[in-house]
C-alpha cells in the first residue's frame, strides 16, 4: 500500500521485489510437499498480480506442473471494497486470469458481515468458492466473542443457499469453530455452478 495519502499509486517495493519475495516462498512450499497454493486476505490486488506473476513462471522455469491455486480477498469494511478501493467484482475480474481452483474470502469480517459479499461473489464465480471468516468482529480488547455454535450456524446458511464449496474459520476461531462448522455442513450440497456461468466458463 501507498505510504503517502497523496500518491496513491506509490508503492515502496518494485512489482519485482514482491514477486521475488513470493517466488522464494513457492520454492519452499514446493519443495516441502504443498498439494496446493492458497493466495490468502488480499487487500491490494497489485500484490496479488505479483503473486500470481511469481506462481506462473516459478512452475514454468521449473518445468513442473502449477499446483491447484485458490485466492482469497478480503473485504474490509460495509463499503464492500478491498482495502485498495477496489469493488469484489473489480477484485474477482482482476485475478481470474490466474484460473484458480476457488476464490473466496477471508478475515476483516465476521459471518453476518460478509454474507452479502458471499452471495455476490456466488453470482459471479466460475469456479468453487471459499469463505472463512472471522469469528465476529472483534470486542474493544481486541478478542472475539462469537461462540462455536454461532460461527457454525453462519456458515451453515451460507452453504444452505448454495453460495459455497470450501469453509472454515479465521481470525478468532478456534478448533471447536471448525468443528462445529465441519460438523454443521457435513451432510449439506457444496455449490454448484449454474447454466449461465457455466456457458460462459
Amino acid at each position: 500500500m501507498s505510504p503517502d495519502v497523496n500518491d496513491p499509486g506509490f508503492r515502496a517495493v518494485t512489482f519485482d521485489e514482491i514477486a521475488d519475495a513470493y517466488t522464494e516462498q513457492i520454492s519452499g512450499l514446493v519443495d516441502g510437499g504443498a498439494d496446493i497454493l492458497l493466495m490468502e486476505t488480499i487487500f491490494d490486488t497489485l500484490n496479488a498480480k505479483a503473486a500470481i506473476y511469481a506462481i506462473n513462471t516459478y512452475f514454468q522455469q521449473a518445468g513442473k506442473e502449477r499446483l491447484p491455486l485458490m485466492i482469497s480477498g478480503t473485504i474490509t469494511d460495509a463499503s464492500g471494497r478491498t482495502l485498495s478501493g477496489q469493488t469484489l467484482e473489480a477484485f474477482y475480474i482482476s485475478v481470474m486470469h490466474a484460473e484458480p481452483l476457488s476464490i473466496g474470502l477471508n478475515c476483516s469480517l465476521g459471518g453476518n458481515e460478509m454474507r452479502p459479499y458471499i452471495e455476490e461473489l456466488s453470482e459471479l464465480a466460475t469456479c468453487y468458492i471459499s469463505c472463512y471468516p472471522n469469528a465476529g468482529l472483534p470486542n474493544a480488547m481486541g478478542e472475539y466473542d462469537e461462540q462455536p455454535k454461532m460461527t457454525a450456524e453462519i456458515v451453515k446458511d451460507f452453504a444452505q443457499q448454495g453460495w459455497v464449496n470450501i469453509v472454515g474459520g479465521c481470525c478468532g476461531t478456534t478448533p471447536d469453530h471448525i468443528r462445529e462448522i465441519a460438523k454443521a455442513v457435513r451432510e449439506l450440497t457444496p455449490r454448484k455452478l449454474n447454466a449461465k456461468i457455466e456457458a460462459t466458463a
